[in-house]
């Protein structure tokens, strides 16, 4: 099913390099090229030799080691479809996050152009520091593909999330970028996320929980099926297409109506507030002798509802989140609105929704269809949104 496909794999100082000989296997069955790249101390846990053997090409460690006049790392790069970083240690992900090239593998990353898959593998208490998870991060940020650790027992005889994720997990995400339709090429979507901000006074503001994690997986996975994305989002978000950074609802309704004219799909997937505040005060609000204040509220404009009812061209799809009946709200809210797709959240549930890495939605139609995606990580929710809505 690879044939004709060239799948590079870095191997990283990790005790579960040992594990990547049977990747290197399983992509060899599906027929595509395997080349190997280590880091030095990768070679502590596998064998140069075996990894030869099982990939049956030459493997590279040192960076310097120029066949061909060539410099080595661009011209692992150019030949690659993919990069996989399986076991990725925290060290060499703080390196790839901050742009050090100190050596082949961390060269090669810098250089290479095309999709990177990154498995980390570490110490529980490695992967749960602030630091090496700001570097996850900024590389998730950055438009890679994180496929995080799994909880078990762990070599250093800890318990807890850092065991590499099943091989399976890894060759199915590479197949799946691998053999991906550009299925939106040619459209333009417009993607919101995030929670608006209405501010009190220049200190004080109304908003709520929203991370913004579900519209950014869309944008990204807009971007990766083909699709010229515009992302209009309230969190800071570094990618390699167009964002714009927004505060409150009007800001974002203007941003969306900016680009709507010429779109193919909007996708409303940023928690807009219903209200604002009427009188928004020039000064910080002092605190008085009073036990109450009031603030008189003012409705936010509908940009869903508006954008349904001057689309002319257009799929529009909205986002609800409710904490009961949902299907039933839902419904309610698809007629209401008037949009193509209603993409409906439980956030009752801890394990998914806000903040959460994972989600599960239910999918509905104007013409009444209801379907159920069962809970996944984000991106996999986004990629099945879009072939829900795009075949």
């Amino acid at each position: 099913m690879l044939s004709g496909k060239t799948v590079l794999i870095g191997i990283t100082g990790g005790i579960a390099a040992y594990k990547i000989c049977e990747l290197i296997r399983m992509f060899k069955r599906a027929n595509a090229n395997v080349r190997v790249v280590c880091t030095p101390n990768a070679l502590h846990f596998v064998t140069k030799l075996t990894l030869q053997n099982l990939s049956q090409n030459e493997v590279g460690v040192e960076e310097f080691e120029i066949p061909d006049f060539k410099p080595e790392h661009i011209s692992y790069a150019d030949e690659a479809d993919i990069m996989i970083i399986a076991p990725a240690t925290a060290n060499t992900i703080s390196k790839m996050a901050n742009g050090i090239c100190d050596n082949l593998l961390t060269s090669i990353f810098c250089a290479f152009s095309k999709p990177v898959i990154i498995a980390p593998a570490m110490n529980c208490n490695m992967w749960n520091n602030r630091i090496v998870q700001g570097n996850l991060q900024k590389l998730l940020n950055a438009g890679y593909t994180i496929l995080e650790p799994e909880t078990g027992f762990l070599a250093c005889g800890y318990e807890g999330r850092g065991r590499l994720c099943s091989l399976d997990t890894i060759f199915d995400a590479a197949k799946d970028i691998l053999t991906e339709k550009k299925t939106l090429a040619g459209k333009k979507v417009v993607i919101t996320a995030g929670g608006t901000i209405e501010e009190i006074d220049p200190v004080r503001y109304i908003s709520n929980y929203s991370s913004g994690k579900m519209g950014i997986a869309l944008a990204d996975t807009a971007y990766r099926l083909g699709a010229d994305v515009v992302l209009i989002t309230t969190v800071p978000a570094e990618k390699p297409y167009p964002v714009k950074k927004v505060k409150s609802a009007q800001e974002m309704q203007k941003a969306v109506e900016d680009e709507f004219s010429n779109s193919d799909c909007v996708i409303m997937a940023a928690a807009v507030a219903d209200y604002r505040v009427k009188q928004h005060a020039v000064q910080k609000i002092k605190k008085t002798d009073e036990n109450e204040y009031s603030l008189t509220l003012i409705k936010n404009p509908d940009i869903l509802k508006h954008l349904c009812e001057t689309k002319t061209h257009q799929t529009v799809v909205g986002f609800c989140a409710e904490s009961e009946n949902l299907i039933e709200n839902a419904k309610e809210k698809i007629i209401k609105k008037g949009c193509d797709y209603l993409i409906a959240n439980d956030i009752s549930r801890k394990d998914i929704g806000f903040s959460s890495d994972y989600n599960e939605v239910t999918i509905l139609t104007r013409d009444g269809g209801v379907k159920k995606l069962e809970r996944a990580d984000k991106y996999t929710i986004a990629r099945r949104i879009f072939e829900e809505i795009y075949g």
